[in-house]
């Protein structure tokens, strides 16, 4: 029988043999949150049957293990992981991980839309399921020097492939909120697609105006009060948990069963330390559970919401006619992750090997010439004194104003940053940072949201031109430095961004870094994707930039 309809109601019927069964397994019920004791039938990579006995020319063994539905990353960027996606696809998959929205909004912003086309064509070849969402800021302001600039009409090319969902995370909510004509482009172009949203703080009339506008998601949310008016107002927010952005306890009290529908969870940007640390989706799933969440509420906000956020039918259950994105666990509350199905295919490292891998586009992007201390260095302000005021664990940075003795002001915990062009021009932005604990040296990053130039922060600055200067030698990545040379790095030359190792390697490659910043007095868990967000000028609510300090909460450079 070669027809893919007939054969999928003949084997649910059960009058021919399944192409796979799963024998045994413990359904979790996304209905009513039950166990219940069901084979699993699929055909091709579709279910064809649940609740019932199977019979399959290939056959799992359950004994006993939970299915539920593969798990649904609503939000990331996948060069933020440090990896191709290729080596997203092998890191997170095992971790039940079966559809990634993939916003490649920073390799964009330096690459314009030869991003989309190696995006596209990438999300191709995985084995997992990658939707890619069309960056719609880039850049996200005029206050930086970006390396791209993309117009809706540079967006409608790739409205229609395929693999593209919608328009990706509308930073700039000041815009929309004012009706700027640019915005509104964007926005007609993509009327009745899905359009992410990224309005941190937003409330009130203004973020009546931003929804009204068509946008549906948010991950941008930090506090239970600000997702609660979100969802009340028709938006699903995304719960983030990333390597920096860890919102997941703050929203956890407000994912029960009757709000689950609403919400869903997301990455945004997490490294393969931290996943091979603490898991990616799985770990955001027991963390939600051990915090109190309902199990039902969190594999829900994992799958079916998601699903339905995104307007992907097709998953999201484990139920005839799904796609077969199945996860068996070992335990429950534990998101134990034990074998993994994707669209019908048993997850092992030989599916990996058959893969298409498209070469990934931009090597030599980093055009800045080289500096020297004075370069870096800040004039000691007199009097009071704007401070980039870093909280670990968020990216919203705030608006402190000091008093300093000078620059560095060490007992203060005040060090130097300096965010030095990277696309052709040459400008350079200086300012004072407190909490990092930086007693001596260096740290630098050519990760720098969103225009990704050169950042670095330091109690020296002839340490903090060293790192930056081997940040160009290395076109991209991470550099600890110290009056004695460089102690630690890793080099990202795909745009600045991504390694060409494998995910093992950049796995490895981290601890020395976190531990070389250690030693010079770093105090932040993980400094460098901190680092990162210092230059993103649409998080409140002070960043800098090549430009200079901005107010981010008058769109404004000081």
């Amino acid at each position: 029988m070669s027809d893919p309809i007939a054969r999928r109601i003949a084997q649910g019927a059960g009058r021919d043999p399944a192409d796979l069964v799963i024998r045994g397994a413990r359904l979790l019920d996304l209905v009513t949150g039950e166990l219940v004791e069901t084979d699993i039938a699929v055909c091709g990579d579709t279910v064809v049957g649940t609740y019932g006995a199977y019979e399959g020319a290939r056959v799992i063994e359950a004994r006993g293990r939970i299915a539920v539905p593969g798990f649904i990353d609503t939000h990331l960027h996948v060069e933020s992981s440090l990896i191709t996606p290729h080596e997203f696809d092998r890191c997170v998959l095992p971790h039940g991980v079966t559809t990634a929205i993939w916003d490649p909004h920073e390799i964009a912003n330096v690459l314009g839309t030869a991003a989309f086309d190696y995006a596209l064509a990438a999300a191709g070849e995985t084995v997992m399921d990658i939707r890619v969402q069309l960056s719609s800021c880039v850049p996200a302001t005029d206050l930086e020097s970006a390396g791209a600039r993309i117009a809706a009409a540079d967006l409608l090319p790739y409205r229609d492939h395929p693999r593209s969902l919608g328009l990706a995370e509308f930073m700039n909510f000041p815009g929309v909120v004012a009706a700027d004509p640019g915005c509104l482009a964007k926005l007609a172009a993509f009327a009745g697609r899905h359009i992410d949203g990224h309005a941190p703080l937003l409330s009130g009339t203004a973020l009546n105006a931003y929804a009204a506008a068509g946008i549906r998601t948010d991950h941008e949310a930090t506090g239970a009060d600000e997702a609660l008016e979100k969802i009340r107002k028709g938006m699903t927010v995304l719960i983030r948990e990333g390597s920096v952005s860890k919102d997941l306890h703050a929203l956890a009290p407000l994912l029960t069963e009757r709000t689950a529908p609403f919400l869903a969870f997301c990455t945004d940007d997490r490294n393969p330390l931290d996943i091979a640390e603490e898991g990616h989706l799985d770990h955001l799933i027991r963390t939600a559970i051990a915090l109190g969440v309902p199990p039902l509420a969190a594999y829900r906000a994992a799958s079916l919401s998601a699903a339905t956020a995104f307007g992907l039918t097709d998953r999201g259950m484990i139920a005839p006619g799904k796609r077969a994105d199945i996860v068996l666990l070992d335990d429950l509350d534990t998101c134990a992750v034990s074998a993994v199905i994707s669209a019908g295919r048993l997850v092992d490292e030989a599916l990996f090997a058959t893969r298409r891998v498209t070469p990934p586009p931009g090597r030599n992007s980093v055009r800045a010439e080289p500096v020297s201390a004075a370069d870096l260095a800040v004039p000691p302000p007199a009097g009071e004194t704007s401070v980039i005021g870093v909280v670990p664990g968020r990216i919203i940075t705030e608006h402190r104003r000091l008093t300093l003795s000078g620059l560095p002001d060490l007992a203060q915990d005040v060090a130097m940053v300096a965010v030095v062009a990277r696309h052709g021009t040459r400008s350079i932005g200086r300012g004072p940072v407190q909490g990092f604990g930086l007693r001596r040296g260096a740290i630098a990053s050519s990760v720098g949201h969103d225009s990704h130039n050169l950042c670095v922060v330091g109690a020296d600055p002839e340490a903090m031109a060293r790192a930056i200067n081997r940040l160009i030698d290395l076109q991209g990545g991470f550099v600890v430095a110290d009056e004695s040379g460089i102690l630690a790095e890793l080099a990202l030359p795909i745009a600045g961004l991504m390694s060409d190792w494998s995910f093992e390697a950049v796995r490895d490659a981290l601890p020395p870094l976190r531990a070389a910043a250690r030693r010079l007095g770093c105090t932040l868990p993980e400094p460098f994707l901190q680092v990162a967000f210092l230059p993103l000028p649409v998080i409140p609510h002070l960043k800098i930039t090549d430009r200079g300090l901005v107010d981010v909460d008058r769109m404004a450079l000081i």
